[in-house]
């Protein structure tokens, strides 16, 4: 395997989240606070009322395409184990908490016997509680040490606002312990002043696996009497970590155990998940450890009220006459206006940033007429904010000054919104587990709880609503990673040589690529051995070889031109779609127009205006063969193995009217092409081929694109990884191949193995996905088939019957065995978070989700 683009560096992106079976999935109490149960919910009205509120309006009830009602369940109590300290216990206790529930009875016993363990239940089932009183307990008996820091703490979580939330619950509970316990943030917000302190004098570190990876372990010696007394690492969320972004934390994660153990120490693993499938599994290969699972949910679980809805047709017409649906935007802005006035406690979740703040924007003039008093009570919440602006809007909605917030998923996991009444979610998010997740954060407080998921104006989105079984029958995602993957490997094998010199001994912490993957680190001119350990040779620091998210560049700052205040930031890869020039920029509640975009200095001018539209960015993307290394007959077609460039340029932005969406204007752009150099498979067929398999050119597109969809979705069976790792484009007529062509590539610049491993087993990957299609029952299509959820052309055009013709054809064919079958160890993966484009054309850019490729989605 060739590493000619590793010295740029490695750089991905996060996908999105996962979670649990349905069944498991749906919210629960924070944990049982005899003292207040009944007093905070007697006023508050059932999730069904509340809903028959919302559907009271004019043609209202008819938008509710079904109603899933899940039963309150009773919690089952333990007692903590006898070994946590009475003073903890008695904290606990202080804070309202008489018994814990048994699966945190269960996690705590595991901890104290020296045991990693996943405590992987439902939102809301008081995970936080399983690993912090073990962990407090601890920290109190290391108090009692000479230096005051006899045993330490580490907190890992994949968002600042997580991290700055558990803080404060941390402070709260451990206040009557006095100053045993000094839990303190160490992320990028915090003060270089403060810096020293933590380092010195914290025994509870709440930090990310970015500032681990390129902060606390590159400076180890600085932070080795932290690390000698680390007893504890927790890991929240771990759901999160999957694809290349979770191999890469997995690899963070093996480089601290290492260090660890220079110092003499050998920390317990505390996990904390949604609930998933085989989750022990998933946090073994995260970790590298064995870990014990706790996944028996004994919280209780208010009643939940889950409603499917479907805005209206309008008047207007698009494009060939078509009828247009109302926006789930303005939607869910209305619901937002609704449940605001009925004094329900709410949050709406949105798929992009600007959807976050239309959002917040629409609900604010709506209730401006209804009531002024209300308008300062609803907000946006989403990246790119100031950390002081997320961090009081966090305050406001945990004390419940606001009413409404309309979020990114930036607020998706656990932070401790406590009080909910409602959740909107705008749009299904793309994953089962993340829908569950979003619901989660209703009903907090053990009070019944109504979620609403308003579909939006797309194929799938209309197919699930119609079709709840999909929804509330099915399991969810399972989290996927692979830290053996060695594109992910070996620049944090050279982090690790950097922290201290790498020696045999160290490899098998690294898995079993390790070995092989030094001699090429050594061609490279990346690592040299000398005696018996391999050393660093340059200058830059290793860390700085990969990007753990893939972040695609330094971040535009957005900048008020007539004041030169900093409004905010916006990601180098979404700048294009988000802040071109004319473009229509919000900041909490407030509107700008760009005046100017310079990408070289990273800024972004705004000045304030009150346009009556919003702007949606146009592109095309477009896919070109650079090398192909291998190339296979497949009868008259050909399975191709090779470097391709995706090319992506956001040519023009439309300005649509608020509410509406009606198109007032196009405007064309002059913004340089995007590119990305990576790996692909791709496959081609015949004139004839097509023939027999009676596909004209009428359907060819729809067939090639629901080949694409589909295959992107079976590949996981493969290889280790899923669909959001991956891109995919089909084409007609293909400039490169003169062929129909249907590409399947790497989101990771220099590639990642995953394209490989799709060319190694094509013909059980093809089979299965032929399979897949033809199996399902839809007559034309749906989610379990041929429809991807990140689709950049809204999933048209699609024919399922075409697709599994034209892939029989194909697969007539196939060699009997696979091609270069003797490279099955390589089961890469990559989390470019890409989008999968069904040709090169004109799409919305709002639609694809393109990312990690720097091809960039707006959130």
């Amino acid at each position: 395997m060739a590493f000619n683009h590793l010295p740029a560096g490695v750089h991905d992106a996060l996908g999105p989240l996962s979670v649990t079976p349905v069944t498991h999935s749906v919210p629960m109490a924070k944990n049982h606070r005899s003292d207040r149960s009944s007093a905070g919910t007697a006023s508050r009205p059932a999730p069904g009322t509340v809903l028959d509120r919302l559907a009271s309006g004019p043609s209202r009830a008819s938008r509710i395409t079904h109603t899933e009602h899940l039963p309150p369940r009773a919690g089952r109590h333990a007692v903590w184990p006898d070994r946590i300290r009475p003073e903890v216990v008695a904290a606990v206790r202080e804070a309202g908490i008489e018994h814990p529930w048994t699966h945190q009875a269960r996690a705590a016993e595991h901890a104290l016997d020296g045991e990693s363990v996943v405590v992987a239940t439902g939102t809301a089932s008081g995970k936080s509680l399983a690993y912090l009183v073990p962990v407090l307990s601890c920290l109190l008996d290391g108090s009692e040490a000479p230096n005051g820091r006899g045993a330490t703490a580490l907190y890992l979580s994949p968002t600042k606002a997580l991290a700055a939330d558990q803080c404060r619950s941390v402070k709260e509970l451990s206040h009557p312990l006095g100053s045993a316990v000094r839990a303190a943030v160490y992320d990028g917000d915090t003060a270089v002043e403060e810096r020293e302190w933590v380092r010195q004098y914290a025994n509870y570190v709440l930090t990310n696996p970015d500032m681990l990876h390129r902060g606390i372990l590159p400076s180890h010696p600085r932070w080795s009497s932290f690390l000698r007394a680390l007893r504890y690492v927790v890991v929240d969320e771990c759901h999160t970590y999957r694809g290349v972004f979770g191999s890469h934390v997995a690899q963070v994660l093996r480089r601290l155990r290492r260090l660890c153990a220079r110092y003499g120490s050998s920390p317990v693993f505390l996990l904390a998940s949604a609930t998933a499938a085989e989750p022990s599994v998933a946090a073994g290969r995260l970790t590298g450890l064995p870990v014990v699972e706790v996944a028996d949910d004994a919280s209780p679980r208010g009643e939940m009220v889950f409603a499917l809805w479907e805005p209206p047709l309008t008047e207007l017409h698009g494009e060939k006459g078509a009828p247009v649906r109302r926006t789930a935007t303005a939607e869910t802005a209305d619901l937002l206006t609704d449940l605001t006035v009925q004094g329900v406690r709410s949050v709406a979740f949105v798929r992009s940033r600007r959807g976050a703040e239309l959002i917040s924007v629409i609900a604010q003039e709506r209730l401006a007429e209804v009531d002024r008093s209300l308008v300062r009570r609803v907000a946006a919440y989403r990246g790119g904010y100031l950390p002081e602006e997320r961090r009081a809007l966090e305050r406001a909605l945990h004390s419940g000054e606001l009413l409404g917030l309309a979020a990114t998923t930036a607020l998706e996991l656990g932070v401790d919104v406590s009080g909910l009444d409602a959740v909107l979610i705008s749009g299904y998010p793309g994953t089962r587990a993340s829908l569950w997740q979003q619901a989660g954060r209703a009903g907090r407080a053990g009070q019944g709880a109504l979620a609403v998921l308003v579909a939006r104006d797309d194929p799938l989105d209309t197919f699930l609503v119609h079709h709840p079984e999909a929804l509330f029958d099915q399991p969810v995602e399972s989290t996927v990673l692979d830290p053996d993957n060695p594109y992910v490997l070996a620049p944090h094998l050279c982090a690790a040589a950097a922290e201290l010199p790498l020696t045999d001994d160290d490899l098998p912490l690294f898995g079993p690529a390790a070995a092989g993957l030094l001699p090429q680190l050594e061609a490279a001119k990346l690592l040299r051995r000398r005696t018996k350990a391999w050393h660093w040779t340059r200058r830059e620091r290793a860390a700085d070889l990969t990007d753990i998210r893939g972040a695609g560049g330094r971040p535009v700052q957005v900048v008020e031109e007539a004041t030169g205040r900093l409004l905010g930031t916006v990601d180098a890869a979404a700048a294009h779609t988000a802040v071109h020039e004319g473009a229509v920029h919000l900041h909490q509640g407030r509107t700008y127009l760009v005046r100017k975009l310079d990408l070289e200095d990273s800024v972004a001018l705004v000045e304030q205006a009150d346009p009556p539209y919003t702007t949606v960015a146009r592109d095309t993307t477009a896919i070109s063969v650079l090398e192909t290394d291998v190339e296979v007959p497949w009868g008259e077609g050909r399975l191709c193995y090779g470097s391709v460039e995706v090319t992506n340029q956001v040519v023009s932005f439309l300005r649509r009217r608020l509410i509406t969406g009606e198109v007032l204007g196009e405007t064309k752009l002059d913004l340089p092409p995007r590119t990305l150099r990576t790996r692909a498979v791709w496959w081609t067929v015949t004139e004839d081929q097509l023939d027999a398999a009676r596909v004209n050119p009428e359907i060819l597109g729809g067939a090639l694109h629901a080949a694409e969809h589909a295959s992107i979705g079976m590949l996981p069976l493969f290889a280790t990884c899923d669909r959001w790792d991956i891109g995919g484009v089909s084409v007609p007529l293909h400039p490169d191949t003169l062929l129909p062509t249907v590409f399947v590539y790497d989101g990771h610049p220099g590639g990642a193995g995953f394209a490989e491993r799709a060319f190694h087993t094509a013909r059980a990957w093809l089979a299965a996905t032929r399979e897949a299609i033809a199996s399902c029952e839809c007559d034309a299509g749906c989610p379990s088939c041929i429809q991807s959820p990140k689709c950049g052309n809204g999933n048209d055009p699609l024919h399922k019957r075409g697709a599994v013709r034209l892939l029989s054809v194909l697969l007539r064919g196939a060699p009997g065995e696979d091609a270069g079958d003797g490279e099955d160890g390589m089961e890469d993966q990559v989390d470019g978070g890409t989008g999968e484009t069904g040709g090169n054309g004109v799409r919305p850019s709002g639609a694809a989700e393109v990312s990690g490729a720097g091809l960039g989605a707006d959130d």
